[in-house]
């Protein structure tokens, strides 16, 4: 069973910055496939950004060049800057794991964080 555990959403301007955080818990973080989601109200569960247990990053068409996410195997942790925030940006993100490699589907993703809202004005 792993634990997810983000922060680091709030309100920001257009143009503005946020960093989301994600501690992870009970497996080897290093064999873990991790995931960055969103939703908004009505909205079905989108895929953002990825880093499988080999480091490699994907990113969603809509955040690629914005949004940066990276790991630290070290601290369990994984992170994703987002730079230049537009109001479409704004979602619930969801941080997940999955053993080793990503998906852009939410459902091969085995274990959710509680969410984090982003909000971001015009």
């Amino acid at each position: 069973q792993v634990q997810l555990i983000e922060s680091g959403g709030g309100l920001v301007q257009t143009g503005g910055s946020l960093r989301l955080s994600c501690a992870a818990s009970g497996r080897a973080f290093n064999s873990l496939a991790m995931g960055w989601f969103r939703q908004s109200p009505g909205m079905e569960r989108e895929f953002v950004a990825s880093s499988s247990f080999s480091d490699i990053a994907v990113y969603a068409r809509s955040v690629r060049g914005r949004f940066t996410i990276s790991r630290d195997n070290a601290k369990n942790t994984v992170n994703l800057q987002m730079v230049n925030l537009k109001p479409e940006d704004t979602a619930v993100y969801y941080c997940a794991s999955r053993p080793y490699s990503m998906s852009y589907r939410s459902a091969d993703w085995d274990h959710w964080g509680q969410g984090t809202q982003v909000t971001v004005s015009s």
